[in-house]
């Protein structure tokens, strides 16, 4: 069955170990996209440190959609209208927080105007996150946040270790409360229970009348699981984890050897 969409998640996946996208990846995007064939990127990365990627790939045109916040957010790219959006509450940011600082570890909420920490030491990867994306990191006692502020996603940060100590120590209630996704081993990240990227592919090829079996989907870490699922082709990076392999349909080479462009050429052209 012809493929009609095409969603990549980025890291570890779109980009290359050097945080490129290789020319051979581009070159096989635009012939995706010359077929007809929609290209969605599908990130947990806020909104702002996808938008350098979509002006190099040509997707800020009219017509063009991307997934951010690991599907709290779906927009179109040339308007930026919102198709869905699912945020999180000051009392959220509380509930997290405390669960954070309880198990000794760091924690900071994103918004797109920026990184939000109550850390006065500030954890190293709130720091790679600030600089990855190129969002502005802030430190601000949870007393003196605005309690009006809507989060489109909370992340509790730190050294593998720590961080598996505190996932195990974690309330069977916030399991139930939020959608939990560890994207990296130092990061565990979470949403609105409504919000993942599986939920946010299956709203997007909703609105545009493409049934699931015409999705595909190409990612590499347990963030990515919902929307390999959903689709009905999804494609397992050489390098991805074991989680995401356990239930992927097909898979491709690592993101060191152009997966992404392999994934398009086999399975969808």
């Amino acid at each position: 069955m012809k493929i009609e969409l095409i969603a990549i998640d980025m890291d570890g996946t779109l980009l290359n170990p050097e945080r490129k996208v290789t020319d051979e990846v581009k070159k096989a995007i635009h012939e995706a996209k010359e077929a007809g064939i929609k290209i969605v990127l599908c990130t947990g990365r806020p909104y702002p440190g996808v938008i350098p990627y979509l002006e190099e790939l040509d997707l800020k045109n009219s017509g063009d959609f991307v997934i951010t916040y690991n599907g709290a957010l779906v927009q179109k790219t040339d308007t930026e209208e919102i198709i869905s959006h699912h945020t999180m509450s000051h009392g959220d940011y509380l509930i997290i927080e405390e669960a954070a600082r309880e198990n000794g570890v760091h924690f900071h909420a994103i918004r797109n105007d920026g990184i939000y920490t109550p850390n006065k030491d500030i954890g190293k990867y709130s720091v790679l996150e600030s600089f990855i994306n190129e969002v502005p990191l802030f430190y601000s006692a949870p007393e003196d946040m605005d309690k009006e502020i809507a989060y489109n996603k909370m992340m509790i940060i730190d050294e593998e270790d720590l961080l598996e100590a505190a996932i195990a120590n974690l309330s069977k209630d916030l399991w139930e409360q939020y959608t939990i996704l560890r994207s990296e081993p130092f990061f565990l990240e979470f949403l609105n229970k409504k919000a993942n990227k599986g939920i946010a592919l299956e709203d997007l090829a909703n609105s545009l009348n493409i049934p699931r079996e015409r999705v595909m989907s190409i990612g590499d870490g347990g963030n990515d699981v919902h929307m390999i699922e959903y689709a009905g082709t999804g494609v397992a990076m050489g390098n991805a984890r074991d989680v995401l392999k356990d239930v992927a349909d097909v898979f491709t080479t690592s993101n060191a050897e152009n997966g992404v462009a392999k994934a398009i050429r086999d399975y969808a052209l």
